[in-house]
């Protein structure tokens, strides 16, 4: 009996052990393989990246988010196209081990049931054209002449498939007064910083209601 009883034991915990692995995408390789599946092109991919400019842009904005890129298939390989200087592709594996832990999170544009079109994609592709190669906006100036990562995200859904994700806030409206935001400040303005400059985070994309998430990691 006592025999029976410790084998029955051994296969409910089993059985729940399989159960939490399938219920788990990222808990093997073949299983991650199964979650990148879920991915799209024109899906938006966060992460935390870490030195003094992450520091900083976490203190200022009050997210851990960091970094951001679109998404988008070349010869049947995810790649990342990302604002880092210059603004280029990266091979999604990549970019994901250049992020703190390899935490990532991938959102989907969605409104009214639906997601992008095969026009609309194809816009947000072109759009991002004129772009490529140009140095990263270390001062984030909303111009064309420099870009850093959230600002090539935003330009691209605006000026391809015409979608605004959410609107751009003066630099004075987020948290400027710690010592790592303000010494960061002193190194790029000196002492004259653009506080009226439209500046849009990671964190605020990442937090926009017109975005879902497909992933997390």
């Amino acid at each position: 009996m006592r025999r029976r009883t410790l084998l029955l034991a051994g296969s409910v915990i089993a059985a729940t052990v399989m159960l939490a692995l399938q219920a788990d995408p990222l808990s093997s390789p073949a299983k991650t393989n199964n979650y990148l599946d879920l991915l799209r092109e024109g899906d938006i991919v966060f992460q935390q990246t870490g030195g003094e400019q992450g520091r900083a842009v976490r203190l200022a904005t009050g997210s851990p988010w960091t970094h951001v890129g679109i998404l988008f298939k070349q010869s049947g390989k995810w790649m990342v196209y990302e604002a880092v200087g210059p603004v280029q592709f990266a091979p999604l594996a990549e970019w994901i081990e250049r992020g703190t832990d390899d935490h990532w999170t991938a959102k989907r544009w969605k409104a009214e049931d639906r997601t992008l079109s095969a026009d609309e994609l194809a816009r947000l592709k072109n759009a991002g054209t004129r772009f490529k190669g140009l140095p990263y906006d270390l001062q984030f100036i909303w111009s064309d002449e420099r870009i850093y990562c959230s600002e090539l995200v935003w330009k691209m859904y605006k000026e391809g498939p015409g979608i605004e994700l959410c609107a751009p806030r003066p630099m004075r409206e987020h948290d400027l007064g710690t010592p790592a935001v303000q010494e960061l400040m002193r190194k790029r303005y000196g002492s004259a910083p653009p506080l009226d400059e439209p500046i849009i985070s990671p964190g605020a994309l990442f937090d926009c209601p017109l975005l879902s998430t497909v992933v997390a990691r």
